[in-house]
């Protein structure tokens, strides 16, 4: 089994990652906050899931050992599978997903690209005991710096989510890729966030 890949960043998407490590180059799909925590770097340092079928052998990355445990605990509900799982993780920082599933928000989680009702409440039925293993309680703090970053660009957040969704994209991961760019890009008119997007969606 392979545990954590660590080399060179040889190519990033928000769907994947191509590390080399030792002259070889692996690719592991990647959530969109493991995208955000290793954009811009020039070496990173991914856990990984091995996910072997008769048809594929996929790699799985992760940022931190947290999100391949809420990964892993995902795939342990019927019908959950990898693309699913990863698409979960996506919408939601481990953080807001344990808090989810803790107080049986099913109707958050149907705000996911292929999570229905009947999913949504397996989820929090057979994963409500277990995310409290993993020791995460409450809701972060944002710092001071994040919070005037999140109030200068809300309304240009706003705006682009609600346009994008209006093409046909999913709210949870549209967002989570709008305030990447806008991490990124703080000045970006609506326009320009949009465009950058739709490459990225």
């Amino acid at each position: 089994m392979i545990d954590y890949i660590r080399g060179e960043l040889a190519e990033l998407t928000p769907t994947y990652a191509v590390i080399e490590a030792c002259g070889v180059g692996y690719q592991l799909f990647i959530s969109l906050n493991t995208y955000t925590a290793i954009q811009n770097k020039k070496e990173a340092k991914l856990f990984a899931y091995e996910a072997i079928r008769e048809d594929a052998h996929q790699l799985y990355g992760f940022s931190t050992q947290r999100e391949r445990e809420l990964f892993l605990l995902l795939l342990s509900v019927s019908g959950i599978g990898g693309q699913t799982a990863r698409m979960v993780l996506s919408a939601f920082t481990t953080q807001e997903l344990v808090n989810v599933i803790s107080s049986g928000d099913d109707r958050t989680l149907r705000g996911v690209k292929g999570i229905g009702p009947k999913a949504a409440a397996r989820i929090i039925v057979e994963l409500k005991d277990k995310v409290a293993t993993l020791g995460i309680t409450g809701t972060a703090a944002t710092s001071v710096q994040e919070a005037q970053a999140e109030a200068q660009t809300s309304p240009v957040c706003e705006e682009a989510v609600a346009a994008l969704v209006m093409l046909g994209f999913s709210p949870a991961p549209t967002t989570k890729v709008v305030k990447a760019i806008l991490k990124d890009n703080p000045t970006y008119r609506v326009e320009e966030v949009i465009k950058v997007a739709l490459k990225m969606l």
